[in-house]
């Protein structure tokens, strides 16, 4: 972890670069908006992992992209977006800005449609500014789904925990109505591949209950008893390494402990408050279930510390990591 400071060497705690270089199609790294913390994590792991800074494709606006290079900062390429007059404040969102951000995820989604990227990361974005330049979708997973084809799968990797999510970004009323088995089916198997593609060849996949205490059979609720554990034990003929429903309160400590390889949780919230607890500048979005890979450092647009030097770059160089270990097509040397 190092603070943001563009102006200084790396610090001497940064590790070596984190992947092997590889002569495939560049990744994505779209700019997020342009008044959070996402230029300035780039511009810093830019400078910290120049090699790797290499085998990307940098979309975002011209004014940051030539300041950048006249740093004698160096991508593979880079792609403008937004008017050439568009000035950056930092902390101080706009429609304008927000309209950068929505140009760069359209370019990099289209760049991997033609072959141009392997993968794509993303710097955080504001889904209300969004909102106001026409995205209508809840997040970013859904956009690449809409623009890639596929059912996209939620989930999160740190240091330490591995989490799939059921459901995606929907209200909690609607959690229950929505776990069916395909859902269900789906979120197994994806961490179960998940992994596998980090490594576990037989990874033991623990499973959240909806209710508290895994429903206490039946005393809690019945969706467990009812619908979820029989579920699962048809999915244990597939993957043998599968839980039936276990609670929630208790399972991310059991993953900690080795348990388990990967948990998936049933909705939103119940998986990401504790890793974020644990790993806040660690963890990695990562969209699968997508012809291409898609991944994003698990935070904000962090408007109030923007322009500060508060930021840290760890969350997004493991979300560049994890783009390239988990996408195909760049795995190949």
């Amino acid at each position: 972890m190092i603070s943001l400071n563009s102006g200084a060497a790396p610090a001497q705690s940064i590790e070596p670069e984190p992947y092997p270089i590889l002569k495939k199609q560049p990744l994505a790294l779209t700019c997020g908006d342009p008044a959070g913390v996402g230029l300035e994590i780039i511009e810093a792991w830019a400078l910290a992992y120049p090699k790797s800074a290499q085998e990307a494709c940098l979309i975002g606006p011209r004014l940051w992209l030539d300041k950048l290079t006249a740093q004698g900062i160096s991508f593979h390429s880079t792609l403008d977006v937004g008017s050439s007059s568009f000035t950056i404040r930092p902390g101080e969102p706009t429609v304008e800005g927000a309209a950068v951000a929505l140009e760069a995820l359209e370019a990099a989604a289209a760049g991997c449609r033609d072959h141009t990227f392997s993968a794509v990361v993303t710097a955080p974005v504001s889904k209300i500014w969004l909102q106001r330049v026409g995205f209508r979708f809840p997040g970013q997973t859904e956009f690449f789904a809409d623009r890639w084809g596929g059912t996209p799968t939620m989930a999160f990797a740190g240091g330490r925990l591995r989490v799939v999510v059921a459901t995606r970004h929907i209200p909690l009323r609607e959690v229950p109505k929505q776990l069916n088995a395909a859902v269900l089916e789906r979120a197994v198997a994806q961490a179960v591949e998940l992994a596998q593609r980090l490594g576990t060849a037989n990874p033991r996949i623990g499973v959240c209950g909806l209710n508290p205490h895994a429903g206490e059979e039946g005393l809690l609720g019945c969706e467990e008893q009812d619908f979820l554990n029989p579920q699962l034990t048809q999915l244990r003929h597939t993957y043998p390494g599968l839980s039936l429903c276990e609670p929630g309160d208790t399972l991310f400590w059991r993953h900690l402990q080795g348990e388990f390889d990967s948990v998936v949780a049933l909705y939103h919230d119940q998986g990401l408050a504790p890793l974020k607890t644990l790993e806040f500048d660690q963890a990695v979005d990562i969209t699968l279930g997508l012809p291409w890979v898609r991944t994003s450092p698990d935070h904000g647009t962090g408007f109030a510390i923007a322009g500060k030097n508060l930021a840290t770059i760890t969350s997004f160089a493991n979300a560049v990591k994890l783009a390239r270990q988990l996408s195909p097509a760049s795995m190949e040397t």
